[in-house]
Formats: structure tokens, C-alpha cells, sequence
């Protein structure tokens, strides 16, 4: 399939990244019942995982494998994290003296506080490294606002360019998925990322596990009876999945504050640790009860200037089991919708890549329609490379 040409004035860029992958039985993101979500798709009842529940996995996964001083964090109590942060500090006496100073540093920005002595009116998405630069803006003025009343030093850290703080340097998460703040449009960041809800290709049906839990203590005895009994809900899925980076949205939120020419290094490598943790994540909800981790059958990248697109239609007739596996028929029906895509709308791929699990005849279609399959490490180092060759002259 011939790919796409591209100019050195191509100002937008997005990489699709499409999963297939077979879960067994698993609760790994339940309704307010505590059952599996769904949704009706096609007409069936489909097996659903939210969008938010794989960005926090996929977020997760990030954590697993960087230090401490890279991670994000969303929370409503970031001034008990900046209390304890400060608290270690020299020249700050006890947790109350770190706890004034705390509020001080915050008030700039405006949050409205929450109904909890402490908290904010809402989740707030930061960096590590933030608060460490927020903490070094009074490392040595200490003493000296802690003499100031409180009104006065507020106005004092009101001088300081704490909302630039939050404006800058953000850290991957933030600048991959955003960060809403309802009331303060200063401080937030448009998401480079979507995630769209995992659908099963085929319909499902909720099933029940009715578990008992003996009391060992009562077994010794010789007794009868369970220490407990309940049940889960659970559903086994063949899932397509689907996200998005903005090339372009995601250099514009790591660029912020950062050194000329030093946002295009980061922002290739936020893509690869995107589609990393995208591919390599599973929400773990009753994990200890399924052990449903699993690993894709199929890993397509797909890199256009044109418009992100999700393939899901391909499965609005939903896969049945009819001599190939349903895995293996919903990846031949993902590679004949983005074959038929690229055909009616005339806008080829710049780089396309597949990672699969298949043999003979649903590896022929994945690959005559995404190129020759390959290992994850190789896929990751191609889109990189074509990153670089194709888009680094917009990294200025």
C-alpha cells in the first residue's frame, strides 16, 4: 500500500494506535452494580472498558518505569503533599509552620478549596518536579515569611510567578492528557491524548462466579459452613482498542517552558512510552480474583496527517466464531476496514506498523494491509525513526 508523501510545511500530526487483545474471564473496570461495563453496539451487547480506567492504567505503567521525580500525580490533596515537601526543608519548624506556607504558596492559583480542611474543590494534575521547583521559590526566604502575616505573605509569594510554575515544564502525563481546572482556564493544559472505550468485537454475556471463602479455624474444627459467600460478575472478551496522540498538541504542551529545541526529543519519546504503556497496560480491577493480564494479538501504528481515525466500525456486525478464532477474524476485519478506509477517502498513512500473533491467512490480510509484522521493539523503533526523519524540521 503506498504511503502518503509529506512536506516540510505538514503543521499536524496524529498517531492511531489500534490493539486487538483477548482477555479471559475478568472484572477489570465495573458499573455502579459492580458488574463489567457494557455498552450495545451493532445492536449486541458488547464488554466495555472505559476510556478513563485504561488512561489511568496506561498512566500506572508510566509510574512502574520512571523515577519518582517524573511522575504525575491527580489529587485534591496537593497541599498536604506540598506540607510535607516544605516540612523537610531547613528552616521550617514543625508541620503547622509548613502547612502555613503551603497554603501561601497556593493561594496565587486560585483553587477553591474543598469541603475537607486541606483539600481543593477538585482533582488537581501536577508533577512532581513542579512542586519541587514550587518549594525552591521560598527555600530561602523561610524564616522571613514565616515573621509576615499571613495576608502579607501571600502578597509576598503573590510576586514569586507561582501559576508559571504550573504553566511549564509540564511531565508526560500532563501533557498527554490534560489537566481540567473548571473555574481557571490559566491552568489548563488541552489533552494530546484520546482514549476511546474498549468495545468487545462480538457480543457478550454477563456471567456470575459464585465464590465461597472457608474459615480455617472452623475447618480444624470439623466444621461446616463457608466464612463467606457472594458472587462477581465477569464477562471474557476479544477487545478493540483505540487511542491517539496529536503529535502536534503534545510538542505545543512539552515546548512549555522548556529550553529551544528540547520539546521534539521529548515529545518522540512521550509517543513511545505512549504507545508502550497503551499496549502493555490492563486495568487492574479484581486482578487477585481473574488474573486476566494479557498481552495484545495485534499492535497497529499508524501515522497521519490528515485526521486521527477509529476503526471500530469494522466490527459494527459483530464477529461470530465461524472456523477462525475470533481474535484472528477481528484482525482481518480491522485490516480490511483501514484497507477500505484509505481507498474511499483518498489519505494514505505516512508510516504504518503491526505487531501480531497470527499465522497464513489472518497474517496475510493484517499485512498486506499494514506492512510486514515485526517485534514490538522494532515497530517502536521505526515510528520513532520516522518521527524524527519526517517531522523533526517542526521541532523549532
Amino acid at each position: 500500500m503506498a504511503l502518503a508523501p509529506l512536506t516540510p510545511q505538514t503543521s499536524r500530526a496524529y498517531v492511531d494506535v489500534h490493539v486487538i487483545q483477548t482477555v479471559p474471564p475478568a472484572n477489570m473496570n465495573r458499573d455502579d452494580q459492580g458488574n463489567p461495563k457494557d455498552a450495545m453496539y451493532g445492536g449486541v451487547r458488547r464488554s466495555r472498558v472505559s476510556s478513563q480506567a485504561w488512561k489511568r492504567a496506561t498512566r500506572m505503567h508510566f509510574a512502574g518505569n520512571k523515577p519518582e521525580e517524573d511522575h504525575a500525580t491527580r489529587t485534591r490533596g496537593v497541599a498536604a503533599a506540598l506540607t510535607e515537601k516544605l516540612g523537610a526543608l531547613p528552616g521550617v519548624p514543625d508541620e503547622e509552620s509548613a502547612a502555613r506556607l503551603a497554603t501561601s504558596l497556593l493561594a496565587p492559583l486560585g483553587i477553591k478549596a474543598g469541603k475537607k480542611a486541606g483539600d481543593t474543590a477538585y482533582l488537581f494534575f501536577y508533577g512532581q518536579r513542579q512542586l519541587d521547583r514550587l518549594a525552591a521559590l521560598i527555600a530561602d526566604r523561610i524564616p522571613e515569611l514565616l515573621a509576615l502575616s499571613d495576608k502579607k505573605r501571600e502578597a509576598a509569594v503573590d510576586e514569586l510567578g507561582v501559576q508559571e510554575i504550573f504553566r511549564t515544564e509540564h511531565p508526560l502525563e500532563v501533557a498527554l492528557f490534560g489537566r481540567m481546572v473548571a473555574d481557571l482556564a490559566s491552568l489548563r493544559v488541552d489533552a494530546a491524548t484520546q482514549v476511546a472505550h474498549a468495545l468487545s468485537t462480538h457480543a457478550v454475556d454477563l456471567e456470575f462466579d459464585y465464590f465461597t471463602a472457608v474459615d480455617d479455624e472452623t475447618e480444624k474444627k470439623n466444621e461446616t459452613g463457608a466464612g463467606m459467600i457472594g458472587n462477581i460478575g465477569f464477562n471474557s472478551a476479544t477487545l478493540y482498542r483505540y487511542a491517539t496522540v496529536g503529535l502536534h498538541q503534545l510538542k505545543h504542551n512539552l515546548a512549555a517552558g522548556r529550553e529551544s529545541g528540547a520539546a521534539w526529543p521529548a515529545t518522540v519519546a512521550g509517543v513511545r512510552e505512549f504507545v508502550t504503556s497503551f499496549a502493555r497496560s490492563v486495568p487492574s480491577g479484581y486482578g487477585n480474583s481473574f488474573a486476566h493480564r494479557t498481552l495484545p494479538s495485534l499492535v497497529a501504528v499508524v501515522v497521519r496527517t490528515d485526521q486521527p481515525v477509529n476503526l471500530v466500525s469494522a466490527f459494527e456486525d459483530p464477529v461470530r466464531l465461524e472456523g477462525e478464532s475470533i481474535a484472528a477474524t477481528s484482525a482481518k476485519r480491522l485490516a480490511n476496514e483501514h484497507a477500505k478506509v484509505t481507498e474511499q477517502w483518498g489519505e494514505p498513512a505516512s508510516f504504518q506498523a503491526v505487531v501480531h500473533a497470527f499465522d497464513e491467512k489472518p497474517a496475510l490480510r493484517v499485512e498486506d494491509a499494514f506492512g510486514p509484522g515485526q517485534s514490538f521493539p522494532e515497530l517502536l523503533a521505526g515510528l520513532e525513526a520516522h518521527l524524527d526523519r519526517e517531522f523533526s524540521g517542526e521541532s523549532a
